[in-house]
């Protein structure tokens, strides 16, 4: 079972009763709401499955070919199983709530779909930089994630709804008949965390190549020591 399930019940759940209830939970709770249910699931799953929540995330490490194309079809397909049970759940929960927690944009499409490749960008670099081959965990890994879900989310989330998660944003918008601007949600999020990924790959080897010649330069100067001495 994929706990995209947990996201999208937790996450949009609270947008749901923060409008029906008139702002009791405000938008810094929803934003640290989200924040927390990708750091409990990270620490709760991150050694078992890799806390597979996000289909651009596992795009990315497709892309990487550091995920076989069976693991990602695999994972894509729970984790939109997972956003559907969700809203579905909530649908029968909140009948008096018209958009069931979906991003919609608050400016012009083009606004939110150069906000929302940014926002994957970011989130998928820090992942690829604190993740351990496909799997996010560590005592660190969660903390970190987590920190930019509800960093992005409190700042970005009044303009775009700061998805960066495909399955959240197509379940809701589905269910709820809100579908107007879906396509910015189901393609900006791939283009970010491709970018995202690319990046921090092509840090990750530049710092490898500093290391390499580091190594090579010690070793000669090691080496030129053992000719002194012997001279």
């Amino acid at each position: 079972m994929n706990w995209d399930i947990a996201l999208v019940f937790c996450g949009t759940g609270a947008i749901i009763i923060n409008d029906i209830t008139g702002g009791t939970i405000t938008h810094a709770g929803i934003a640290v709401t989200f924040g927390l249910i990708v750091m409990s699931m990270i620490y709760a799953l991150g050694d078992i499955s890799g806390a597979h929540l996000n289909p651009a995330v596992s795009f990315a490490f497709w892309t990487k070919q550091m995920l076989p194309l069976p693991e990602f079809v695999k994972y894509l397909a729970g984790q939109v199983t997972g956003a559907f049970l969700a809203s579905t759940v909530l649908r029968l929960l909140f009948k008096e709530s018209k958009l069931l927690g979906s991003t919609l944009p608050a400016g012009s499409d083009f606004q939110s779909f150069v906000l929302e490749i940014i926002l994957a960008f970011l989130l998928l670099f820090v992942i690829a930089q604190v993740a351990t081959g496909t799997k996010e965990k560590g005592i660190m890994a969660g903390i970190a994630i987590a920190s930019v879900v509800m960093l992005e989310a409190m700042f970005a989330g009044p303009i775009t709804g700061a998805s960066m998660n495909p399955a959240r944003s197509l379940a809701p918008a589905i269910l709820s008949g809100n579908t107007q601007s879906l396509w910015i949600y189901l393609t900006a999020p791939f283009i970010g965390a491709y970018l995202g990924i690319k990046c921090s790959a092509y840090i990750q080897n530049d710092n490898q190549n500093d290391s390499d010649k580091k190594s090579h330069i010690l070793e000669r100067t090691g080496n030129n020591q053992k000719t002194f001495q012997r001279i």
